[in-house]
């Protein structure tokens, strides 16, 4: 069962160029779901305030960060995103011998936001992570179409200007890996013996189930769930893809690196089919302080036929109208629901719907529209380089980089569609 077959990957130094951690992430949904690229400023909240998730409240905390989410549009949590302290979150359905929960709880992108909002190092996201998953739980559908019943397990790779970790759970048992060189996390467990924190009774309750004989060394992926881990690198599947493609360029990996690693077709880490690539992330976290992290969002489907746009976090941003989706205010209840589907689809997200039409049916048209795509894409990482390099902000550019290159990337479209 591998209907939402996502795929995060992360590379530290000396992995990268220029003493950088590069963070990317495909989010592979139902092919007609629309993911939005929002931005929500950090917040103070009064005391006892409650919060709405995707499905149920929980307690609010006294301050959150300022958080940017590419998210299903139709839920509250997020698929991915980066808080204003370099704090970058993607998450995996995965799926074991425990059943999933299909009761309303949290789902796994509640957990990501609610990681961003509330933590300002890797390690502390996880914390939050662990703490509202032994307090509330996780479940839910996660599909907006209440007729599909879709539930399952997450795991998560959060990263920082610092390090990383994976976090891979079981209902409320999970476990931890700190990551060293490169690491990718796809649809299936993958920590096995190196286990750098956990669940306090993660160990006795697999004893209990007869997973464990509590002798034999403790391998999480293999007690947890059914995957032979001695074959697991052996195999033709995406997680063993991923990492090939990581170690290909282990040692000079870069934002472009990952986003060709994203773009990858042969592997199937860019999905095509009735389930796809609906939306695409790449962060550069310098270790340097004095250095701006950089995220760059596609907020369209094929990231090979979408445009990295790069987020900047500074006071004063500008909203990100143009992938914002229509409904963003529409209740989110599956109790709730109306008798149709609403139509969530953001202004890029139609001119790069309306462009594909034209250009499926126009192999000249095809061609100039990806090579202008690829010109502003190259463009605007030229420029985050320079800002690397010369650490010298234009704030007026900034607070409006987003939304300008969103507005550049639905000119290309539009020459297109009018020509």
């Amino acid at each position: 069962m591998e209907p939402c077959s996502c795929d995060t990957f992360v590379a530290l130094p000396p992995a990268t160029v220029d003493n950088r951690i590069i963070f990317g992430k495909n989010s592979d949904r139902l092919f007609d779901e629309v993911q939005e690229v929002v931005y929500f400023p950090a917040a103070v909240h009064d005391l006892g305030e409650h919060l709405k998730c995707t499905y149920i409240k929980i307690d609010q905390v006294p301050k959150t960060y300022a958080v940017v989410l590419s998210r299903p549009a139709w839920l509250w949590g997020a698929e991915m995103g980066a808080n204003e302290h370099g704090v970058c979150i993607g998450n995996e359905a995965i799926w074991g011998r425990e059943d999933v929960c299909h009761e309303e709880a949290l789902l796994g992108m509640d957990l990501v936001r609610l990681g961003l909002e509330r933590a300002d190092t890797a390690e502390k996201a996880l914390d939050v992570i662990v703490d509202l998953l032994e307090r509330y739980g996780q479940g839910g559908n996660c599909t907006e179409d209440s007729t599909m019943k879709f539930s399952y397990h997450n795991s998560f790779l959060i990263a920082d200007r610092n390090e990383a970790w994976i976090l891979e759970t079981s209902r409320k048992h999970w476990a931890a890996e700190k990551v060293q060189g490169v690491r990718n996390i796809s649809n299936q467990f993958s920590i096995t013996t190196k286990l750098d924190r956990e669940h306090p009774d993660m160990r006795n309750y697999a004893k209990l189930k007869g997973w464990w004989d509590g002798k034999k060394e403790f391998d999480f992926a293999a007690t947890y769930s059914y995957i032979d881990t001695a074959l697991m690198m052996t195999s033709s599947s995406r997680y063993c893809e991923g990492y090939r493609l990581l170690n290909k360029y282990k040692g000079n990996i870069t934002s472009e690196t990952m986003m060709e690693i994203l773009r990858d077709k042969p592997s199937g880490i860019n999905m095509e089919g009735e389930f796809l690539t609906t939306a695409s992330m790449v962060s550069v976290l310098p270790q340097d302080p004095n250095l701006p992290c950089i995220h760059f969002f596609t907020g369209t489907p094929d990231p090979d036929r979408s445009v990295f746009k790069p987020f900047i976090f500074v006071p004063h941003i500008l909203q990100l109208l143009d992938t914002r989706s229509p409904t963003f205010e529409i209740e989110r209840s599956v109790k709730k629901k109306p008798h149709f589907k609403p139509d969530r689809r953001h202004p890029l997200y139609r001119k790069h719907q309306q462009a594909l039409e034209v250009i499926d049916k126009n192999e000249e048209k095809a061609k100039t529209m990806l090579d202008n795509m690829r010109k502003l894409e190259k463009k605007l990482i030229k420029e985050m380089e320079s800002i690397l390099q010369n650490t010298h902000l234009n704030m007026d550019r900034i607070v409006n980089l987003f939304p300008q290159c969103t507005k550049d990337e639905s000119r290309i479209y539009q020459s297109n569609i009018s020509s």
